[in-house]
Formats: structure tokens, C-alpha cells, sequence
């Protein structure tokens, strides 16, 4: 008896977008603005980490990798997240300091895109958030070269254990760690509706402003 699982039929996965209206008159005359107010409609809604974002950077030589990170600050500078600089998304944005950002708010039927360029925060910044962390996180930021191969789990957790005893409380911060901050060059603000013809807005950096335009679906 044949027991290979059997592909689902995705053609069958559907679901219907219904949501209000996204009028180019009920948005705010900048971006990060109406961030903020859909962010806290997420908030409100009881989403499970309105704040994860799928981040996607590329390499000097356009080989692109996406994860989701965590979004941990945001004002009219940018978006910012934080890592080891030497993982992956590290040594791509090193390379090549563009990104774009997705937040993924699939019960409101919505999404926020980003795009980008990307610098590191300050070390000062990089320190108050680090030291605002939960001990454990403090010591795996130190115990994971992220990204790299490592031989098995129980090296892992010896050099996590390592260094739990050589810093029973304040790790400082690693010189490895720290902050990226993405400045918007782009951001879209998409409503989900009937039809496929979902609402897609777009803010588009220009001098001195930003311009807001209609996307098709």
C-alpha cells in the first residue's frame, strides 16, 4: 500500500478578503504616521507578535535570503531590529545595505511592506536595548555565532553554560551585536478585499515629502 502523502490540492485553498475600504483620504500624510495607527489596531486586535516582520536582504552578488525578525523600535527614522553582525543577514547588509520589511497581518486582511536602505544604530542604542533583554537572551547573544555551522546541539549548550558561569549576571554587550535601523524609501499599506481587487497604497519618498499613490491589485 502506496503511504507517500499525498500533495494538498492548493489550488482549493482559497479564502475571501473582506475588509473596509483603504481610501487614499483616510490615510496620514506620512508613512510612519499611519504605521503607528495600524499598528495599534494590531495591538488591539490580540495578534500574536504584531511586531514580527519578515525581513529580506540580498547579497553584493543579488543572492537573496529572507527570515522573520522582530521589530524593536520605530519613529521617523526608520525600523529597527537587532542581531549578530556576522550572521547572514549581517554579512548581507554589510554588502549591501538595502532591505525590505513585511508585516504580515493576515487576520485584519492586511499588510505593511518597507523598503529601504539600512545603517546600524548607535552603540549607545545597540547597549540600552541589549541590557533591557532577559538574562538568557544577554548569554545566548554571546553563545550563538549565528549562522555558522555548528557540529551538534550539545556544543551549543556547553558554550552557552560556559559562558553562563563566567558572567552569572551583566554580560556586557557584545562587539558582534547590535542594531540595523531601515529607512523608508518606499512603504505600501495593502487592505485585502472581494475579488482580488484589494487596496494598495503607496508612499514614495521625494523632496521634502512623500508622494501617495494607488497600486493596482
Amino acid at each position: 500500500m502506496d503511504a507517500t502523502p499525498r500533495p494538498p490540492l492548493l489550488a482549493a485553498l482559497r479564502r475571501t478578503y473582506e475588509g473596509e475600504p483603504l481610501l487614499e483620504a483616510d490615510l496620514a500624510p506620512d508613512p510612519i504616521t499611519q504605521f503607528a495607527v495600524w499598528f495599534q489596531e494590531a495591538l488591539d486586535a490580540g495578534l500574536p507578535e504584531p511586531n514580527a516582520m519578515i525581513l529580506a536582504t540580498a547579497s553584493a552578488g543579488g543572492r537573496p535570503s529572507a527570515r522573520t525578525v522582530l521589530l524593536k523600535g520605530y519613529d521617523e527614522r526608520g525600523f529597527v531590529f537587532y542581531t549578530n553582525y556576522e550572521s547572514r543577514k549581517g554579512r548581507d547588509l554589510a554588502e549591501n545595505p538595502r532591505a525590505s520589511l513585511l508585516f504580515p497581518w493576515h487576520p485584519l486582511r492586511r499588510q505593511v511592506r518597507v523598503e529601504g536602505t539600512v545603517a546600524r544604530v548607535s552603540h549607545e542604542e545597540s547597549a540600552a536595548y541589549f541590557e533591557s533583554r532577559p538574562y538568557g537572551s544577554r548569554i545566548g547573544a554571546w553563545a550563538s555565532r549565528q549562522s555558522a555551522v555548528v557540529r551538534s546541539r550539545e556544543e551549543l549548550d556547553a558554550r552557552y553554560a560556559e559562558l553562563a558561569a563566567r558572567w552569572p549576571e551583566n554580560p556586557p554587550v557584545p562587539d558582534f551585536w547590535g542594531g540595523f535601523r531601515v529607512t523608508p524609501i518606499e512603504m505600501e499599506f495593502w487592505q485585502g478585499q472581494l475579488d482580488r481587487m484589494h487596496d494598495r497604497l503607496r508612499y514614495r519618498r521625494t523632496r521634502p515629502g512623500w508622494v501617495l499613490e494607488r497600486l493596482a491589485p
